[in-house]
């Protein structure tokens, strides 16, 4: 009997127990097993993710790994401020500039025109991608007429945090306990997990149930539109009604479940580029505080492998151990009868880099 294949192979490889795709780069390492396993590695920027359990499932997971192979956080390991590369597709420490602006990483969470609310597992180890569950279901946001799903590319500013313990002097409100949201306005639609460069243009100040929530508003750097849309107004004169839909969407989303609308900040205006840089840079001042243990973690989980200051860093065998435990892709989980332990065993498939 053939294997079922997972449902998507787009911007990477698909690693199998019998094949490999680049003799010259990837070597396909096998081991005797009852059952093959199956990976799905796609490649973004410095990055690549590899899916564990299975889609549209609470126990599917999208987790990260660097340019080294090495397991890592999408919340803590990815820098703020894009980096220049060198060589080998090495990352340099330097930011990298879209003309005179600084461009910031993007970990895409839900693309756009889906409804699967895909997010950042802030509260497991290597905060992998995964789908939020209510009531032991896995959660799809209404399609808010007229719109289908997202209307944008969502997803979050790693090395951010939104503290639920700080008040905003402006709204009095604390922050939702979360990296700070972004919605790339760019036509281009990403995958969940994808790294991509954004240029920041404004900020809306959303309130969600008496929580401090910003939306940063941003485009794709690659995008075609990309060199005209510089700031928020920009986008008023070229998308007309593309700001006004996202305050519509943002307010109404959640009353298909029962809940209130949302609630703005400034009157539902947004504000322009150099608020929105600002509210980063403290939302990023209050995550570095986080994952160096100076304030309360409200149950954040901040394992991370690169962090030279914190005392939560993790050698890369402890990463690699996380993975280890999730099921592997297209799999059930694995739940032990009452009374006994569960065994992990080692993987039947390894990528061998060189």
């Amino acid at each position: 009997m053939r294997p079922l294949l997972p449902p998507r192979s787009s911007l990477g490889c698909l690693l199998t127990l019998f094949g490999s795709l680049s003799p010259s780069r990837n070597k396909l390492v096998t081991q005797a097993a009852p059952a093959a396993h199956f990976y799905l590695l796609r490649k973004s920027m410095h990055y690549q993710t590899e899916e564990r359990g299975r889609l549209n499932s609470a126990d599917y997971r999208i987790y990260f790994k660097n340019s080294e192979g090495k397991y890592i956080s999408p919340f803590h390991d990815i820098p703020l401020v894009a980096e220049t590369k060198v060589e080998n597709d090495i990352p340099a420490k330097k930011a990298k500039h879209d003309g005179n602006e600084v461009l910031y990483n993007m970990v895409v969470e839900v693309p756009r025109w889906s409804n699967a609310k895909m997010e950042i597992a802030t509260k497991e180890p290597l905060n992998p991608i995964k789908q939020d569950v209510k009531k032991g279901k896995v959660r799809y946001v209404a399609n808010i007429f007229p719109h289908k799903g997202y209307i944008w590319n969502y997803g979050a500013l790693p090395q951010t945090w939104e503290d639920p313990t700080h008040t905003d002097g402006e709204t009095k409100c604390c922050g939702d306990n979360d990296p700070i949201d972004v919605c790339d306005i760019g036509s281009q639609v990403c995958l969940p997990g994808q790294v991509i460069q954004v240029k920041v243009l404004g900020i809306l100040a959303m309130v969600d149930e008496g929580e401090m929530d910003w939306k940063v508003i941003a485009i794709n750097v690659k995008d075609p539109d990309s060199a005209k849309l510089n700031n928020i107004d920009d986008v008023r004169k070229s998308r007309p009604g593309h700001l006004e839909a996202t305050v519509d969407w943002f307010r109404k989303y959640k009353v298909p479940d029962g809940k209130p609308e949302n609630q703005f900040g400034f009157n539902g205006q947004f504000k322009d580029k150099d608020f929105a840089v600002e509210i980063i840079k403290s939302t990023h001042e209050h995550w570095r505080a986080l994952v160096q243990k100076q304030t309360n973690s409200e149950g954040i989980e901040c394992k991370n492998i690169s962090c030279c200051e914190s005392p939560l860093k993790c050698t890369a065998d402890e990463a690699r151990d996380v993975v280890l435990l999730a099921p592997a892709y297209g799999s059930p989980v694995a739940v032990p009868p009452e009374g006994k332990s569960l065994t992990v065993s080692p993987l039947s498939v390894t990528l061998v880099s060189g």
